[in-house]
């Protein structure tokens, strides 16, 4: 596994730029209004029932990129925190941070609190977690 120092070294690149993309990246500008989501499938739904009216970037984005782009916390928290070696920790801590991140969002009005973007945030994770489980095994056998 990854020494510690360049394990912080690494997440906390990572996590500059990512909350730089999801503040102020993608030509996020600040919104007049509030914009939220609340009911949970909601958009997903949408983007799966009216694919033909989104252009299949959006779809990459939203969907395959709000999911892939979490995988990193699911490999790097449970490394860098031993407490968050047990998932339901791991899953009720990382809903927090991100249920957080996405409130800061809504209320700043950079960009939108979508409870979609928390679930498919949390699948990415959860996939990263089974890959860092997957690896420790693997190293430790």
């Amino acid at each position: 596994m990854l020494k510690r120092n360049t394990a912080l070294l690494l997440f906390g690149s990572y996590l500059l730029i990512l909350l730089y993309s999801m503040f102020f990246g993608f030509s996020r500008t600040q919104s007049p209004i509030y914009m939220y989501n609340f009911m949970p499938f909601s958009t997903v739904k949408n983007y799966i029932i009216h694919y033909e009216y989104f252009p299949f970037s959006t779809w990459i984005i939203n969907l395959a990129g709000n999911i892939g782009v979490f995988i990193p916390f699911g490999i790097f928290l449970p490394l860098l925190f031993p407490i968050l070696r047990n998932i339901f920790r791991f899953i009720i801590i990382f809903i927090i941070g991100i249920t957080m991140i996405e409130s800061i969002q809504l209320v700043s009005k950079r960009g939108s609190f979508d409870v979609d973007d928390i679930i498919l945030n949390t699948v990415g994770a959860l996939i990263g977690f089974i890959v860092y489980v997957g690896v420790k095994k693997k190293s430790n056998a």
